[in-house]
């Protein structure tokens, strides 16, 4: 099933802001990106770049890009406090942590976002129309994604089993989301267990109690550090022979069994459009929140058979892709 690729603006108009309001800039900008895990992805960097080339700002020739990307959250305080001294252009924030980080550090330089949680209700920004302020930004609304995703896992197990739902406690969206798959789990006689890992070494610790409590299936929050080491989280599902459900289309190619969430390659080019409107004199109070709204199920089949699970026929039907 094929579905539109499209951006939906959320309202919004534009005026202009001389970049040099903030301070006295060189003669070539820098734009300094905030990563909230490490490494920060090469495709979204390179989107990124082709973006901002065709907006005029070609890297290394018109414009410089240094990246800062955290191996733990707590350093991101440090990196945005950083590019603040550098007097950076713009600052590009992935993910909710890095954004929340960019904005302690700085109201003067303008800065662009990408979260998956609702910005206004993550308390990012005032409005999505007009958000206000010195950030815009993209972003993916995943409150809704996630109960989508334990529906999907649903279909495959059996319903009277726990359901393992693997969290990073150390994201600010946590608390938020927790909150929403506990109430629409109990909405659906879901039960469900928490497990919790902050670093690459916990992982094992988790997939270890997943097994122990006995879970039938396993939903990995969608957590840009769990993003950045699919390779790993799949290996692990794996080996404890757990079917697992993540955000990300590199988890199912990586050996997963199942993911649903944004199409890769919407985000960073429409982050790289609004940098170089900036960088243009744009204000970015008045540049609307962008939303994405391609969404893609992928499907591993020889995971499945390896699982010795039958996929129902209507969610191969209605599947994007089908890994065999």
């Amino acid at each position: 099933m094929r579905r539109r690729d499209f951006i939906k603006v959320i309202g919004g108009v534009t005026a202009t802001w001389p970049v040099a309001a903030w301070a006295q800039q060189p003669s070539m900008p820098v734009v300094g990106v905030l990563a909230s895990a490490a490494p920060f992805d090469p495709d979204n960097l390179s989107d990124f770049r082709k973006a901002l080339a065709d907006a005029g700002y070609a890297d290394g020739k018109t414009v410089a890009i240094e990246v800062r990307a955290a191996e733990r959250y707590d350093q991101l305080p440090a990196m945005a406090a950083d590019l603040v001294r550098r007097r950076v252009a713009v600052i590009v924030a992935a993910a909710l942590p890095a954004a929340l980080a960019a904005k302690t550090a700085t109201t003067a330089i303008p800065f662009v976002f990408n979260v998956g949680d609702d910005p206004v209700r993550a308390g990012v920004v005032a409005r999505l129309n007009r958000p206000g302020g010195n950030l815009t930004g993209v972003t993916s609304l995943q409150a809704p994604l996630l109960l989508k995703r334990l529906g999907l896992l649903r279909e495959l197990v059996r319903a009277d089993g726990v359901v393992g739902v693997l969290f990073n406690p150390e994201n600010p969206n946590t608390e938020r989301r927790l909150e929403d798959l506990s109430e629409a789990a109990r909405s659906v006689g879901q039960r469900i267990t928490v497990l919790n890992a902050s670093h690459e070494e916990d992982f094992e610790g988790a997939f270890a109690a997943a097994v122990q409590q006995r879970v039938v299936a396993l939903l990995i929050s969608d957590d840009l550090f769990f993003r950045s080491r699919t390779k790993h989280l799949a290996a692990l599902a794996i080996s404890h022979r757990l079917p697992a459900m993540s955000a990300s289309r590199s988890f199912t190619a990586a050996g997963g069994l199942i993911s649903y969430g944004a199409v890769a390659g919407q985000v960073y080019p429409q982050i790289g459009a609004y940098v170089g409107r900036i960088l243009k004199g744009e204000k970015p109070a008045d540049l609307p929140i962008l939303q994405t709204t391609r969404f893609e199920l992928v499907i591993n089949l020889k995971t499945a058979k390896a699982l010795g699970l039958t996929m129902p026929f209507g969610l191969l039907n209605v599947a994007d892709e089908v890994i065999e």
